[in-house]
């Protein structure tokens, strides 16, 4: 604190006297003024555009990122609703059983056209089918899901089942296997482990 400034050459007296270790540092430790210097970065930027562009390039790779981690199932880079071991064991569940909400669009698309047809049988038959239908298809979720919660307990643990797992399975059930993202990984029948 109290001494002298050592001139140049003692410095680079003091580094040829002292011979470099392996796994050292091997330089002296900086001092603390110098590494908040280097830190230092203005809070508003002086170039806006340029940051701008910047963060518009990095928000564009992540979105590249996580487009292709929904086509390919990698974990790393899915957003954060579908990431982890819980949310892929719900996954493959779904799309490894057949499940009669995905039936429910193509279904719609048939009572949308008998609705234009004024017989009374069409409009009967719309009306069963579309109540009848998903009254089915919301019996077949529940019991999906009371199937699905006891496989994850029995494999992740009592708290293995995670909160909003049941919407998560029940949503990707009620849609199309060709239209889920990520995109289904397992064949039908290919159940979890």
């Amino acid at each position: 604190m109290f001494g002298r400034n050592k001139t140049l050459n003692e410095q680079q007296a003091e580094t040829v006297t002292r011979p470099e270790r392996e796994g050292a540092k091997n330089r002296p430790t900086p001092k603390r003024r110098e590494q908040e210097a280097a830190r230092k970065r203005p809070l508003v930027v002086t170039d806006r555009k340029a940051a701008r562009q910047a963060d518009r390039l990095k928000r564009r790779e992540s979105s590249a990122k996580m487009r292709e981690a929904m086509l390919t199932g990698d974990d790393r880079h899915l957003p954060a609703r579908d990431k982890g071991p819980e949310r892929r064991f719900i996954r493959d569940y779904v799309d490894a059983r057949w499940n009669l909400g995905e039936f429910m669009l193509p279904v719609m698309l048939v009572v949308l056209a008998l609705s234009f047809i004024r017989l009374p049988w069409a409009q009967l038959s719309v009306f069963v089918l579309v109540y009848g239908l998903l009254l089915v298809a919301v019996g077949d979720a529940i019991l999906m899901w009371r199937r699905l919660k006891k496989r994850l307990a029995a494999k992740f643990g009592a708290d293995g089942v995670p909160k909003g797992g049941a919407m998560y399975a029940v949503m990707r059930a009620f849609q199309m296997r060709r239209s889920r993202m990520p995109r289904p990984l397992v064949k039908r029948g290919e159940y979890p482990a």
